[in-house]
């Protein structure tokens, strides 16, 4: 099973919402795709479900053409951010809605679903409805949903979003056991980037409807290609120096150290992070952050330094990486 987008593109009058888009996910492989509100993340998944039509390029699925089959037809299942669960049907109900309508016969049907139900380990909740579930069941639920359909594909639109952080932590090794190990490819879309580099084999990064860069969670951290993929990727955000000679030099929180010679800064203020504390200061070469031990003192005025190897260097025109 491969998915492949070729030079995907959809338009709404003479807006372009996504174009360009070229993607390669293998069987068993999860890409995440991950940027800011309004980037194309989710428009990209509807383009691939069949919910929008697409302006241009093709959408290959285990080397068939699906650009312009209808969304009924496509072997994918897709999980909703909102859940998607008819509140009125119990949850026995609305896994069932899908295999009655594809024709299973009822004897098949039961017998997928309580499979299915123990998977997600939601047995004893059968009989009750949505809101007698907690969130984090209800999106079992869902996820349950799109593996009884048996796709050749699965879309995860931001699945966990609604849920809070230890929520969100605790479902992340379900998530991979429920979808990511059954051997399909698996777009996963989030805002939360911690969620796409813990889940993700690889990472596509979108701004304003194109991929800027595609790679391993670590080689997008350590090597992006474009100072906007550097800011974005890595909390705390990456740190700039003011520009020289059209050159920006960057360097993470955590490669700052404190030093006798170097760059002499303030203390403005400080958050803590449980193991650790983050530094906010103020340089001659601008706003910086340090991360550091809650052990050590801090004085108001400190000099900082780093080494050479960890900068990264950028056009201050373009924003590529040189």
């Amino acid at each position: 099973m491969t998915l492949q987008i070729q030079n995907l593109g959809r338009h709404v009058g003479q807006q372009w919402i996504v174009r360009h888009l070229n993607l390669h996910v293998e069987d068993g492989e999860c890409v995440a795709l991950v940027g800011p509100s309004g980037c194309g993340k989710s428009s990209t998944l509807r383009l691939i479900a069949g919910l929008d039509p697409v302006s241009e390029g093709e959408i290959i699925l285990n080397q068939k053409n699906i650009s312009h089959v209808s969304a009924s037809q496509r072997a994918v299942g897709m999980v909703f951010q909102s859940y998607a669960l008819l509140p009125h049907l119990s949850v026995f109900a609305n896994l069932e809605l899908g295999l009655r309508v594809r024709g299973v016969r009822p004897s098949d049907r039961q017998q997928r679903i309580q499979a299915m139900l123990e998977l997600v380990q939601l047995q004893d909740r059968a009989d009750v409805l949505p809101a007698q579930l907690s969130g984090g069941q209800r999106q079992r639920v869902a996820l349950a949903r799109a593996l009884l359909r048996d796709p050749d594909v699965y879309l995860l639109d931001e699945p966990m979003s609604n849920l809070d952080a230890q929520l969100r932590e605790e479902l992340r090794p379900e998530l991979r056991r429920l979808v990511l190990d059954r051997h399909k490819p698996v777009i996963h879309v989030t805002h939360d980037q911690h969620e796409a580099m813990a889940i993700a084999d690889r990472i596509a990064v979108l701004h304003s409807g194109r991929i800027q860069q595609v790679a391993t969670p670590t080689d997008l951290y350590h090597l992006p290609e474009t100072l906007f993929i550097a800011k974005f990727i890595g909390r705390p955000q990456i740190n700039c120096l003011r520009p020289k000679d059209g050159v920006i030099t960057a360097v993470r929180p955590e490669s700052l150290f404190f030093a006798k010679e170097g760059l002499p800064c303030k203390l403005m203020s400080r958050e803590w992070l449980g193991s650790s504390q983050l530094l906010y200061l103020e340089s001659p070469e601008g706003s910086l952050r340090l991360s550091c031990s809650t052990s050590v003192d801090i004085p108001e005025s400190l000099i900082v330094s780093w080494h050479r190897s960890d900068e990264h260097y950028f056009d201050e025109d373009s924003g590529r990486r040189l």
